[in-house]
Order: C-alpha cells, then sequence, then structure tokens
C-alpha cells in the first residue's frame, strides 16, 4: 500500500553577505543621496529650525544686558522655545528625561527580616534614553499625520492654479510658484473673461500674495481664487471687479491683519493692450525692447484693508520683444548665507542677458540664477514669477 510522501521543507533564500546587507540598509536609509546631498540638507534644515526658534528669543530678549546675562538669558529663552513647542504631556516627558540624564548609575543594598542580603543597581540614563525615544516616536507620529494632511492640501491647491500656459495671441507666456513650505499664500492665474460681444473678451493675468505663509495664507488664497473666478463672470469693469474683491477680502481679512496684496490686468489681444491695477503689489517690470524700464504702479492700496477704498486703472500697449515681469516679493527678497538680497538689479540683468529667449527658457534660466545665488539658505518666503513676452 502507497504511503502519502511528506512535503518538501520550504527552501529559504539565500543569506546576502554582511557588506550587501549593509549597503541596503544605508540606501533605505538615505534614499540613495550622497554625503555631500545629506549635509546641504542638515545644513538647510538646522537654519531653518534655528529661525524658527531665534524668533521667540529675540522677541523676549530685553536690551541692556551684560555679556554673560545676555547669554544665560539666551540659554534660558531657547530652552523655553523649545518645550512650548511641545504638549503639556510631552514636556513633563522630556523634562523627566533630562532630569535622569543627570543621575549617576549606581545602587544600593538592603537587608530583609530574615537576614538575607539583596543589592538593588539602576541605570537613570536607560530610562531617560527609553522616554526621549518615546517622546520622539510621538512627535514622529504626529509630523507624519500633518505631512500627509498637507500633501493633501497641497494637491488641492495645485488644482486651484492653471497649468500649461495657455496659447494667446501676440504674446508667449511662463510662469512658476515655489512655496516656502509644503502650501503656499502666493496665487496665480491666466484665464479668459468672456465679454458681451467678441471684440470685448479678454484674458485676465493675476498674480497675488497673501500675508503670512503656510496653511492660514493658502486658505485665504483659496479664497482669494473662488472669488476672483466668480466675480469675473460679471460684466463689469476691472475697477469695479477689483473693489468688490476688495470687500469680499475685508471680511476675512481678521481686521486688516491678513491683506493681499494683487496685481490684476486684462489683456486685449486685438489691440495688444494690457489693462491693469496694482493693489499694493511689487511693481511689475515692464521692459521695453529697446531696454527702457517701465514699472507697473497704478492701483490703490492691497485688498482686505478699507472696504471702501477706490482703484484707479491704467493702460499699456506692448510693442514686439517687449517684456512683462510680474512677481511677488519672495522673488526679489530671497536670501543667501550673508543675509543679501538677491534683488531686482539682478532680476533686470537676467532679464536683459536673456530677452532673445522665450518665456518658458528665461524662467528656467532666472530660477537657476535665484538658486545658485541663495545656496543652501532656507527659502523664508513663497516664490512666483510670471513672465510674458510680446511677438
Amino acid at each position: 500500500m502507497a504511503t502519502a510522501s511528506s512535503p518538501a521543507p520550504p527552501v529559504s533564500p539565500p543569506r546576502l553577505p554582511l557588506r550587501l546587507r549593509i549597503r541596503r540598509f544605508w540606501q533605505r536609509v538615505t534614499e540613495g543621496l550622497e554625503l555631500t546631498q545629506l549635509w546641504s540638507q542638515f545644513e538647510t534644515e538646522a537654519r531653518s529650525s534655528y529661525r524658527l526658534y531665534s524668533r521667540d528669543v529675540a522677541a523676549k530678549t530685553p536690551e541692556g544686558l551684560t555679556k554673560r546675562g545676555h547669554r544665560l538669558h539666551v540659554v534660558r529663552e531657547f530652552f523655553w522655545a523649545v518645550l512650548e513647542k511641545l504638549s503639556p504631556a510631552r514636556r513633563v516627558l522630556l523634562l523627566v528625561a533630562l532630569v535622569l540624564l543627570m543621575i549617576p548609575e549606581g545602587g544600593f543594598s538592603y537587608h530583609d527580616s530574615s537576614g538575607g542580603s539583596h543589592i538593588f543597581e539602576y541605570n537613570a540614563q536607560f530610562w531617560a534614553a527609553l522616554l526621549l525615544f518615546l517622546l520622539l516616536m510621538l512627535e514622529i507620529a504626529d509630523r507624519v499625520v500633518m505631512k500627509r494632511d498637507l500633501q493633501i492640501a497641497r494637491e488641492i491647491q495645485t488644482w486651484l492654479l492653471p497649468g500649461v500656459p495657455p496659447q494667446i495671441p501676440g504674446i508667449s507666456i511662463a510662469y512658476v510658484t515655489r512655496p516656502a513650505n509644503t502650501v503656499a499664500g502666493d496665487y496665480y492665474d491666466v484665464f479668459p473673461r468672456p465679454g458681451k460681444t467678441t471684440e470685448e473678451n479678454r484674458v485676465v493675468f493675476a498674480v497675488a500674495d497673501v500675508a503670512g505663509k503656510s496653511i492660514p495664507a493658502a486658505m485665504l488664497m483659496a479664497t482669494f481664487q473662488a472669488s476672483l473666478k466668480t466675480l469675473s463672470t460679471t460684466q463689469v469693469a476691472l475697477p469695479e471687479l477689483v473693489a468688490d474683491m476688495n470687500k469680499y477680502a475685508c471680511s476675512n481679512s481678521q481686521g486688516g491683519l491678513r491683506f493681499t496684496t494683487a496685481f490684476l490686468a486684462e489683456y486685449d489681444a486685438a489691440r495688444r493692450v494690457f489693462h491693469y491695477i496694482n493693489a499694493g503689489h511689487n511693481n511689475p517690470i515692464l521692459r521695453r525692447a529697446s531696454g527702457l524700464i517701465e514699472r507697473l504702479d497704478v492701483g490703490g492700496l492691497p485688498l482686505g484693508i478699507q472696504p471702501e477704498a477706490k482703484y484707479e486703472s491704467a493702460s499699456v500697449a506692448l510693442a514686439p520683444g517687449d517684456w512683462l515681469i510680474i512677481f511677488t516679493d519672495g522673488l526679489p527678497e530671497a536670501e543667501n548665507s550673508r543675509q543679501e538680497e538677491y534683488g531686482e538689479t539682478r532680476l533686470l540683468s537676467a532679464i536683459a542677458a536673456g530677452a532673445a529667449t522665450a518665456p518658458s527658457d528665461m524662467l528656467k534660466r532666472l530660477m537657476a540664477e535665484v538658486d545658485l545665488f541663495v545656496g543652501s539658505t532656507p527659502q523664508h518666503d513663497d516664490v512666483t514669477c510670471l513672465l510674458v513676452k510680446a511677438e
């Protein structure tokens, strides 16, 4: 009688050499980055963290302290700046861990009622390390959840911004935005605004900068985008459109604290004319083909400050070879490690050097020059730039 054969034992995969396992572990930890890239990343993050804490320290440092008193005050305030970023429960964990770190390793002996001797040894540093590891796990969990939420917010914000630049007769355009954080308070858009007749059709150009950064500014940016798209469907002139947007912005600006600077324009492709209003924004640069520089500064107050503010409009005609550069303050105010600003002089030089190129090529060249100037210094403000070249 035949008997059933027992199944063959599973074959385990061959064990990798130790050197290869270490290499794979290192690749997983560093995500393939070189040591120079890791150091640059660490330096950037360290500078950003230092700025976060140093602002709190500087705000609470009085004048007139002696050198030693100033040093002690800075150390104390820096400690509190770190501690106050944690929840109360985690502050207690950190303080207990710091106290345990200062207790030296030791032990003691005692005798029980039967005359036996017992020795009790303790290692406070071990428990301190365990508490610090627990605190790190809690902070990482918060960071992961926040990072996921911020990523979703960034995706939503990306939907609000235009994709490929539209094809507009007589001009070519390019644009880019770089948030200082995961989400930005800068906004730009280019979209058609139909008129009552074909001759009255216009293209709206908008670049705006909400006061502040990150989530609060991004939320107000979304309301700005919604109000602009909604109010643009009404058949009103540009000054009335901006005035209506200002009234809406005042209802969401916390008494003017969350104002928005904006440059809004309508392009008449048939006449090659820009009708614009500058609401407290950085003055766009109009560089003529001859090299002459004009500034587009007509308008009024930033949106969200005074509900009854009035806005004036102006018009400029574009000739072939003219450049229009619209940007937010994050571009000229980009700083390097010596706290020097990129400045509009360098911006004008970059535009002059690439005046014969297409806007897309010009934009790549300009942003590469800004990156080279800034180096590893953390970006402290959102950067947005929109280039228009008349053909």
